[in-house]
């Protein structure tokens, strides 16, 4: 009798430990290894500021708000306003261009198309003239003009805040490859 409850104290054991061992596995943290951003990106004092423009949609929208560059001197505002870069004339003064466009794709959910405006920056190298990095940041549509610049400036401010993020470079920890 004390040998089968041993048994069956080992069975129940063993039974649980093989329960447990998913579980343990699904609660462990996948570890992925940090891509790294070109340094250029951090290193860079000087940046050109492209205005690549809008889609055909957009520009209807924007010329019935009388500003066919509001993308452009918009985020250049912003750019001047943070001052981590100094904002050169020419692309040939750059380190970097950073290439600002407005587009508004149309998707649809099955049954209604819809437009999805968005801001898109395309950082370029200057000298190697390859793109670095891309961020997008949507804006949120409007029918009244007061909310559509609401929205606007919150799109902007949207892709400042990404770009920042972009642009300060990672603290080093012991035992990563960036320290």
């Amino acid at each position: 009798m004390l040998r089968i409850v041993k048994l069956e104290i080992s069975y129940v054991a063993f039974a649980l430990a093989l329960v447990s061992v998913p579980l343990l596995k699904a609660q462990q943290k996948k570890e992925t290894a940090i891509a790294p951003v070109p340094p250029q990106i951090f290193t860079s004092k000087k940046v050109f500021i492209s205005n690549a423009g809008y889609d055909s949609t957009s520009r209807a929208a924007f010329k019935a708000e009388g500003d066919l560059n509001q993308p452009y001197n918009e985020f250049y505002s912003a750019m001047r306003s943070w001052g981590r870069y100094e904002l050169v004339a020419a692309p040939a003064d750059a380190d970097l261009v950073f290439e600002i466009r407005f587009t508004a794709p149309l998707t649809s959910d099955e049954k209604v198309p819809t437009y999805e405006p968005q801001l898109d920056l395309e950082i370029l190298d200057v000298k190697t003239h390859f793109k670095l990095w891309s961020i997008t940041a949507p804006v949120q549509g409007a029918v009244r003009k007061v909310t559509w610049e609401k929205n606007f400036s919150q799109g902007i401010a949207n892709l400042m805040d990404d770009l920042k993020k972009l642009t300060t470079p990672p603290v080093a920890t012991a035992g990563s490859p960036n320290k």
